[in-house]
């Protein structure tokens, strides 16, 4: 039954109508709760969904918003300032999606994509919501990251009543989600699990989907193999999910599918994308690579109005997620309320460029012309724009051994620094980084960092790449600075061979200014500390190598080992 009262907000009066059952086109109901102005009349709906818990994102009322490395840090609190949505004359709808909170219905496998599809329920959320009596008809959606994927999975399925949604740090292609560079991430293993500073999912029916498609005898088959991955064997929570998948249904799915194809591609909001008509604003943080290399790819396939906004590092917003509020409301008070207010005569995307602390506009990305220019790693550990001349006898190879971190706690790091720059340069775009490497064993993974770092000493991460070694496959999505990996199969590597390996360097925007130098950082685990890291929950980091491994890096004549950069060439655009 639902109930309705009206709370205090500091000073505000807020309306609250709790646990209102949406029913389902198929019988299931799911639960929202509604919060508004205290005047009885009808207003434009935001709507929230997700499968983090409705009583979760109520704490928008009652804890201020924390940042990293706060200990009160809670990722799944992401459907927005509940406050400031009601004191901007919206209703705040927050649910439950199925098989999760409050609502009924069973949940099959990550985003549901093994029951009933969740842009379907969304669909049927969005269109019950508007035909309310304190809703006049216009809905928009809210949230960040899972709210943000379900945003776009809503607005692929064209509800008459949906005008505009604002995507904030939306996750879309779930294998880059997950696997970087073919390297697994814990960081859905927290917001599943509920582990390093995330609640994770709030169970109520949810099944793998995995132990939904095979047998018991299947299953284990493909268990076996999975297990016989050096890396994951040597990590105990994987081994714990494999050997006992029910406890943690969702992070088993995940584990089990570490190469890219239909399992992920089927489920991959970027693929639905070209449905949607409605108008759409994308914004994103640097230093989170995946999500904005995300967000572009998106913003290219979107046909209707649309925005890209690069917002500036760190990569981590509040929680309670408060941030880019000012931006949403200036976009749905065009698209959900009828004024104009000038948003649409601005440039489509707007980025802003580390170093410079600049904003740059343009209508495309990247938002100048921009040049590729090669930065050659040397002997005697230098990055020059001139390549090593000396062949590989006079030239040998910088060198690492890395041993598991099950016996050891440091990660060994090479690196690379050009000379300080004598003039602002500025970078915008993607980026490679070509390695000529010789390990002993079949597989390694090569972890690249580039950092901007200051005369001072203090620095900050501008851009990564990943790469596990036996995915080195590149396709024909692949340019100049852009390199693209299938991630399809996995191709052992040949021991003592010397083999070309092409990291992705992620999308980033900086300006590295006099005195400043470049210093590129090369590794097969992440260090477990540092400047970058800090600023992550804990469990934001990947799957570490579980054998030794010896990495000889070769930078001569022959192997031309360096970073292909994306220099501009064109002044910035004035922001109107």
């Amino acid at each position: 039954m639902a109930d309705f009262r009206t709370i205090q907000a500091g000073e505000q009066t807020i309306a609250v109508r709790k646990d209102l059952r949406v029913p389902m086109r198929d019988g299931v109901e799911l639960a929202v709760d509604a919060y508004h102005g205290p005047e009885d009349k009808p207003r434009p709906a935001l709507i929230a969904m997700s499968a983090y818990g409705k009583e979760l994102q109520a704490l928008a009322l009652t804890m201020p918003p924390q940042r990293r490395p706060s200990p009160m840090w809670d990722g799944c609190i992401e459907a927005g300032d509940i406050a400031r949505v009601v004191k901007e004359d919206y209703v705040h709808v927050i649910g439950d999606m199925r098989g999760s909170g409050d609502s009924g219905g069973v949940m099959i496998g990550n985003y549901n994509f093994g029951g009933v599809p969740q842009g379907q329920d969304l669909y049927d959320v969005i269109e019950w919501v508007a035909a309310q009596p304190w809703c006049d008809g216009n809905v928009g959606m809210i949230g960040i990251s899972y709210f943000g994927s379900m945003q776009v999975l809503a607005a692929a399925e064209r509800p008459p009543h949906l005008k505009a949604i604002f995507v904030s740090g939306g996750h879309y292609d779930f294998y880059e989600t997950t696997y970087h560079g073919g390297i697994m991430w814990f960081m859905p293993r927290a917001a599943r699990e509920g582990r390093g500073g995330d609640s994770g999912i709030a169970h109520a029916d949810v099944k793998s989907r995995m132990q939904e498609v095979y047998s018991a005898e299947e299953l284990k088959k493909l268990v076996d193999e999975r297990l016989l991955d050096p890396d994951v064997a040597a990590w105990p929570n994987l081994v714990h999910v494999l050997k006992y998948p029910k406890n943690r249904e969702f992070w088993f799915d995940i584990v089990m599918n570490h190469l890219d194809g239909e399992w992920y591609e089927e489920r991959n909001p970027i693929t639905l994308a070209k449905n949607i008509d409605i108008p759409v604003y994308l914004q994103i943080d640097q230093g989170r690579g995946w999500t904005v290399d995300g967000h572009i790819e998106l913003f290219d396939v979107l046909k209707g109005p649309k925005k890209l906004d690069i917002g500036s590092y760190p990569p981590m917003q509040s929680r309670p997620w408060i941030e880019e509020h000012d931006k949403m409301f200036r976009w749905y008070e065009y698209w959900l309320k009828g004024i104009d207010n000038g948003i649409m005569d601005e440039l489509a995307v707007s980025v802003f460029v580390e170093g410079s602390r600049e904003v740059v506009t343009a209508e495309q990305w990247p938002p100048k012309d921009i040049e590729y220019k090669s930065l050659y790693l040397r002997t005697r550990r230098k990055l020059s724009f001139e390549p090593e001349a000396m062949g590989v006898e006079h030239a040998a190879p910088d060198g690492f051994y890395q041993a598991p971190l099950t016996v050891t706690d440091k990660v060994e790091i090479l690196s690379w620094s050009t000379a300080p720059f004598e003039q602002r340069t500025e970078m915008i775009g993607t980026g490679a980084a070509h390695i000529f490497a010789e390990i002993d064993q079949d597989d390694t993974n090569f972890i690249l960092r580039m950092w901007d770092t200051a005369p001072d000493g203090s620095r900050q991460l501008i851009t990564t790449g990943y790469l596990k070694a036996s995915h080195r496959e590149l396709d024909d999505r692949t340019t100049e600075g852009s390199p693209y990996h299938p991630h399809t199969r996995a191709v052992p590597v040949e021991p003592g061979k010397i083999e070309e390996y092409v990291l992705r360097l992620y999308p980033f925007a900086a300006t590295f200014q006099p005195g400043h130098r470049i210093v590129a950082e090369l590794s097969n685990d992440e260090p477990l500390a540092d400047e970058h890291n800090s600023l992550l929950p804990p469990d934001a980091f990947h799957l570490p190598v579980g054998r030794p491994v010896t990495h000889k890096i070769y930078r001569d004549a022959v192997h031309r080992s360096r970073l292909v950069l994306p220099f501009t060439t064109r002044k910035a655009v004035e922001k109107h």
